[in-house]
């Protein structure tokens, strides 16, 4: 997935650089990259939290935890970050489809 992921920033970064002038060319170029970057350390994030809750569910299944709140942290913790994330993905694939529509 994370392939894909990379492919589809590298042709919205293209997308953004090509369709600017050199002046803007240097500016969108660390912009874009700027957002590639935190998009990418981001998904990181949600897939430790994922790990995180996975865990001490395993843990909470083997009688190992003392406190249940934790793993319920944990899990609302997870789903929050990857409902964030997948709005963020779509906002993104939105805005990749309209500028495809712009003509020329």
């Amino acid at each position: 997935m994370e392939s894909k992921l990379e492919g589809f920033i590298l042709k919205v970064n293209n997308l953004m650089i090509n369709g600017s002038n050199n002046l803007e060319n240097k500016k969108s170029n660390r912009v874009s990259t700027d957002f590639g970057n935190y998009f990418k350390d981001y998904l990181n994030k949600v897939n430790e939290y994922e790990a995180q809750s996975q865990d001490l569910e395993k843990k909470a299944a083997v009688d190992e935890l003392d406190n249940i709140h934790q793993v319920m942290i944990a899990a609302q913790k997870s789903e929050v970050a990857l409902g964030f994330m997948i709005e963020v993905k779509n906002k993104v694939l939105d805005a990749y489809k309209e500028i495809m529509r712009l003509q020329v």
